[in-house]
């Protein structure tokens, strides 16, 4: 039988190209992200999809799910907590722009941050706060383009980047509303502050 994993790796497709590619979580902001479950059904893996459309499905399997989300997030939390794990967000999707303007994260960039996560140079990266979700996003790491590591400076446009990361961080406190005053901890305080 395996041991705990020392890393908790959540994939998302961001189609508006606003996430970081890595973002190191707190404790509170892993299930925050846990319970949002953000991704985009993408074109080629969602029937009658033709271009990205934003998602959110509780723990990433909201069909899935028999009990209230925020149980899984206290079971999730309370792993954590006992084995000493760090949940990272990593997005696959899209960087130096949305969906039709941006391109898609590549192969090269992801495996590099994945490599980093495992080795542990991520953990002991440093790191710089993105403002629009409060994200904690390495400054550098092996082997990955620094520029592309923060999404704002992908972006050629700032004040569109601005604008669409407002529009996202405005939908994840939208879909969070739900989930507010449920369960052990309110994790609101942990996602997006507009």
């Amino acid at each position: 039988m395996a041991g705990h994993p020392s890393d908790i790796i959540f994939l998302a497709c961001d189609a508006f190209g606003v996430l970081p590619p890595v973002a190191k979580l707190t404790s509170g902001q892993a299930m925050y992200h846990f319970i949002s479950g953000y991704t985009a059904k993408v074109a080629g893996t969602e029937r009658g999809i033709v271009e990205p459309t934003p998602n959110f499905s509780a723990c990433f399997g909201a069909a899935f799910l028999t009990l209230h989300p925020t149980r899984y997030a206290d079971l999730l939390q309370e792993k954590l907590d006992t084995h000493g794990g760090q949940a990272w967000l990593v997005n696959t999707g899209w960087s130096g722009g949305a969906y039709g303007i941006g391109e898609r994260m590549s192969i090269k960039t992801t495996r590099g941050i994945i490599d980093a996560i495992l080795d542990g140079s991520a953990l002991n990266a440093n790191y710089v706060k993105e403002e629009a979700f409060g994200l904690d996003i390495p400054a550098e790491l092996p082997g990955v383009d620094s520029q592309v590591l923060n999404p704002k400076n992908a972006w050629e446009d700032k004040d569109a980047y601005d604008a669409t990361a407002s529009k996202l961080a405005g939908m994840f406190v939208k879909n969070f509303e739900k989930y507010a005053g449920k369960g052990s901890v309110d994790y609101t305080q942990y996602g997006p502050q507009i």
